[in-house]
């Protein structure tokens, strides 16, 4: 860099190239390529620090919870690198995001790269020449309670983490995780869960008919509309919404029907009279929504688009970085005055000076603390471009999403949809006598019920018509709705359904009356949208952080996506009732929201941080439960037992139990006379084992695993029977080995379906001890065991096909060079050769049977992949590389799906979908990993002698700049 040139830093490549084009050549635009520095991993600080007051957390929480931070080692050669560039500046202008994270960043490259130049702050909430030319006028200092409020919190987020999730591993399993807000979304799933297994349906009917005007005078009264029965001799007929979820008729005053009072009401209406008995008619008006917020764009998304909160802002944040919206964090719904402005100019243009109201129409927030961007999300600019002028340039997701955010941001400014709302009352008494809920048979006056609303005035409908989420009692008729956003676009159109002109006392004809029967359904599964929705209304989380959350309890097997549907595992079933037994208040709602409130206010600078984190790790010293810190909660928890914790009772002696492979039920069995495994790799061992013990058999429960594709709601206890019925521990004769003489049975094992061998009883010495007893016994020769292939169940196996399975592993051959014998097996990750220590994957199960020496060795003279595994397909095809000009795919790799053009490859971020990650996405992942370079391996070089002990090297400091 020249003299007298300003650096300006940034956090994406895409952001810097578009700001770059518009600031000219007196500026160089760099990327820091998000964060630069974090807390390490405890396992990677240096020796010396380990033993010390850093060593837990990487952070000293007895000396002001103070953290260390060290440049991540995929960043060494880019902070280097801007070191270089800031040599030859005269300025520095920090312009990453404006909110917490993006102050966060600033903040750590500034401790990092320690300018002696003038440094700027510099903010912008969209990347357009105006927007960039403003911030440059009106910089400002680093806001350093943004920053104490993004350090506590990740200061917060790893003292949860370090301290919870080692519970889960040992009481639950190894690898799972526990955090703040993620915990208690996962509990918000599991509960809603518990609702529905919780659940009994009630059945009830009602009436529904199709009438119509029986003289019409003109064309307005024509036509047929629907109606349903609404009471019977004064009384209100029940609905849906009159049942509690134990099937309780709990509404007053209400008459239910049964099948038989619906039938005999059809039939004494079949010659009935009916006629108008009231019309109601009122004016109608519905205002715009507000424009977007972080939370409502993640809803909408998914109810219109069938976007994931992931996909919409890793989507979003590439319309932000190349200058097509606002920045897309952010709490408020807020517009500045040139956006209402543009949106107010464009309706008019568009649509009418009629479709604009005379006031512009101001939002405020709803959330006091909001304050990551202060605007709301929209068009960037201060003209904005309509879909059509940007139709060439976006396309697919990005394309679909700015037409979204460009409709719902100009509908805003729109004027009110107008019309009105009819309600009918239309009745007439039965021809015969009909028994109604045990009432004594007689004449019924029967009344109907419809409305509609006809739209006069269609106003910011014409943009713009905001999704909803569905109701469970949506049907106005009674029927309920169950999840899913077809339901809700039912109701509106029933909402919106026209009623031909009719007046008080008018005649109808009645066609085809008839009776229906209903079941009311369990509260809907939350999907994406909705649980966004219900963490927003209780302030639990930050909007910018849902996407991430969800993608965590999705990821880690707490949450398994049924189409729009989030469907909790067995395995969050076991890790929230620990959660709820033992940290009640770290998956308490109220206390989960009452944090990020706190977080707000030291952002707000009205609470101080070091106090905070005290008060949260070590208690406030009240000794109340009230006032326990997490370093206390998370103490003698040796007396939980974590058979119980994993264990949930289905009914009548049936426990579904969260195990080590996965999830299954089990019941107490009957007297098993042989001894031997529950299943092969050792499965039966444990706490659950059964078998034979040395005084004889013992009693072995019945285990039936449960298909991952079974929600919870679903197990009932007669599909547990069934799965314990098709997955019985009885033995399955196949025959005798015509070698050995044993008995060859199947079995359905804890860990999946299985063939033995049956051996005799061994003879023993009454009169042995129990310990000689359990010695003699682990001398006797262990039975043969095979796991059965993927495509055989155990009600089809046959001798032929065990004696095959039970023959492995096969001897293919020699290695000609070597003298090592090659095997085929088939192991926990499938079939594989094995030459010593070298093991290789082999394409089918078969193969263990027919594989040749010659075959075997051309696979050995591959090179080697992971676990021997062969190259597989591409998962995508995305295009061709702009740097490269190669085709990029996306592929499957030992540590996660990647991007290459076969020369580079980058590791897709948890953000990125591999059904969504665009070529554009891809380009720039793979321009950042060519940015970093390869990574340089250090040769180890010999044992030094040891030196002198030296005093441990200053940590990095961690002081505000």
């Amino acid at each position: 860099m020249s003299a007298g040139r300003k650096l300006v830093i940034v956090e994406s490549p895409a952001k810097a190239r578009t700001i770059a084009g518009y600031l000219g050549d007196g500026f160089v635009v760099e990327a820091s390529v998000g964060h630069i520095r974090d807390l390490p991993q405890p396992s990677e600080l240096p020796a010396e620090m380990k033993k010390g007051p850093f060593g837990k957390f990487a952070v000293d929480v007895d000396n002001g919870f103070e953290p260390f931070y060290v440049v991540d080692a995929d960043k060494k050669k880019k902070v280097a690198e801007l070191k270089k560039l800031l040599k030859g500046a005269d300025e520095l202008y920090l312009a990453t995001d404006e909110d917490r994270e993006g102050e966060a960043i600033a903040w750590h490259l500034l401790a990092e790269l320690k300018p002696t130049v003038p440094v700027k702050r510099m903010v912008f909430h969209e990347i357009t020449r105006e927007a960039i030319n403003r911030a440059l006028e009106a910089t400002r200092e680093l806001d350093t309670r943004l920053v104490d409020a993004q350090e506590t919190r990740r200061i917060l987020d790893r003292l949860y983490g370090y301290e919870v999730s080692p519970v889960l591993w040992r009481k639950v399993r190894q690898g799972l995780s526990a955090g703040r807000v993620q915990s208690v979304a996962t509990r918000m799933v599991v509960e809603r869960e518990r609702e529905r297994m919780a659940f009994s349906a009630a059945e009830y009917w009602d009436v529904r008919g199709e009438f119509a005007v029986a003289q019409p005078t003109d064309e307005s009264a024509h036509g047929a509309f629907s109606a349903r029965l609404a009471s019977v001799d004064g009384a209100r007929v029940a609905t849906g919404r009159d049942f509690d979820d134990r099937g309780t008729l709990t509404g007053k005053g209400v008459v239910p029907l049964d099948e038989a009072a619906a039938t005999a009401l059809v039939r004494g209406l079949a010659e009935a009279e009916f006629s108008v008995r009231s019309l109601d008619t009122k004016p109608y008006t519905r205002k715009p929504a507000m424009p977007f917020t972080t939370s409502t764009l993640q809803q909408e998304a998914s109810r219109k688009l069938r976007m994931s909160s992931r996909q919409t802002m890793r989507t979003a944040q590439g319309l932000y970085e190349n200058g097509y919206i606002t920045y897309m964090r952010t709490d408020s719904p807020s517009l500045s005055a040139q956006a209402i402005d543009a949106a107010r100019r464009q309706a008019a243009e568009l649509y009418g000076p009629e479709f604009v109201p005379d006031a512009p129409r101001i939002y405020a927030p709803k959330n006091k603390g909001a304050q990551e961007a202060h605007e709301a999300i929209r068009p960037a600019g201060d003209s904005f471009r309509t879909p059509a002028q940007v139709a060439r340039e976006l396309s697919g997701d990005q394309f679909k999403l700015y037409e979204l955010i460009w409709k719902r941001t100009v509908a805003s400014q729109m004027a009110d949809a107008k019309g009105s709302t009819a309600s009918v009352r239309l009745g007439a008494t039965t021809t015969q006598d009909v028994v109604v809920a045990q009432r004594p048979a007689a004449r019924v006056d029967a009344e109907f019920a419809a409305s509609g609303t006809v739209i006069t005035f269609r106003g910011f409908m014409a943009a713009y018509e905001e999704g909803r989420d569905t109701d469970r009692y949506a049907d106005a008729g009674g029927a309920v709705v169950d999840a899913g956003t077809e339901g809700a676009s039912a109701t509106a159109k029933k909402a919106d359904a026209r009623l031909p002109r009719m007046s008080e006392g008018d005649a109808l004809d009645a066609r085809g009356v008839e009776a229906e029967g209903h079941r009311t359904s369990p509260p809907p599964r939350y999907t994406e949208a909705s649980l966004i929705k219900a963490l927003e209304e209780r302030g639990i989380g930050r909007p910018s952080t849902y996407a991430a959350t969800i993608s965590v309890i999705v990821d880690r097997g707490y949450v398994l996506p049924r189409g729009q549907a989030l469907v909790p595992s067995w395995l969050a079933f076991a890790v929230i009732r620990l959660l709820e037994e033992h940290f009640a208040r770290l998956v308490d709602y109220d206390f989960t929201a009452e944090m990020e409130s706190d977080l707000d206010l030291i952002a707000a600078g009205d609470k101080e941080r070091v106090a905070w984190l005290s008060r949260f790790y070590f208690g406030d010293g009240t000794g109340t439960p009230e006032g326990e810190g997490l370093q206390h909660l998370v103490q003698d928890l040796g007396d939980i037992d974590a058979r119980d914790i994993n264990s949930v009772p289905i009914g009548d002696g049936i426990t579904l139990r969260v195990g080590r492979y996965g999830p299954y039920v089990e019941e107490a069995g009957v007297a098993v006379g042989s001894p031997g495994a529950d299943g092969p790799e050792g499965a039966g061992s444990g706490a659950t084992g059964g078998g034979a013990g040395p005084d004889g058999p013992t009693v072995e429960p019945k285990r039936a695993s449960v298909p991952d594709d079974l929600a919870p709601d679903e197990l009932t206890v007669e599909k547990a029977r069934e799965l314990l019925d098709s997955q019985a521990d009885g033995d399955l004769v196949l025959g005798e080995d015509p070698t050995t003489g044993t008995t060859i049975v199947a079995k359905n094992g804890r860990y999946g379906p299985y063939v033995t061998e049956l051996l005799p009883e061994p003879e023993l010495d009454p009169g042995l001890s129990a310990a000689a007893k359990k010695k003699a016994l682990a001398a006797q020769p262990k039975p043969r065991t095979a796991s059965l292939l993927k495509t055989m169940q155990v009600q089809s196996v046959t001798l032929q096909d065990a004696l095959r399975l039970l023959s492995l592993p096969r001897v293919v051959g020699v290695d000609p060079e070597s003298g090592v014998e090659i095997t085929a097996q088939n192991g926990r990750y499938g079939p594989y050769l094995k030459r010593g220590t070298d093991s290789r994957t082999l394409p089918t199960e078969e193969a263990m049977f027919d594989i040749t020496l010659q075959e075997a060795l051309e696979i050995y003279a591959q090179p080697k992949r992971g676990r021997g595994a062969t190259a597989a397909p591409p998962l995508r095809e995305l295009g061709e590389d702009p740097v490269s000009k190669k085709p990029v795919v996306v592929k499957e790799g030992r540590f996660g799906p990647y991007v290459t053009d076969g020369e580079t490859n980058a590791t897709l971020r948890k953000e990125d979908a591999v059904e969504s990650v665009t070529l554009e996405r891809a380009a720039e992942l793979l321009a950042e990993k060519r940015a970093r370079g390869p990574v340089k391996k250090t040769a180890r070089k010999p044992a030094a002698r040891k030196a002198p002990a030296k005093k441990a090297p200053a940590k990095t400091s961690t002081k505000k700049a």
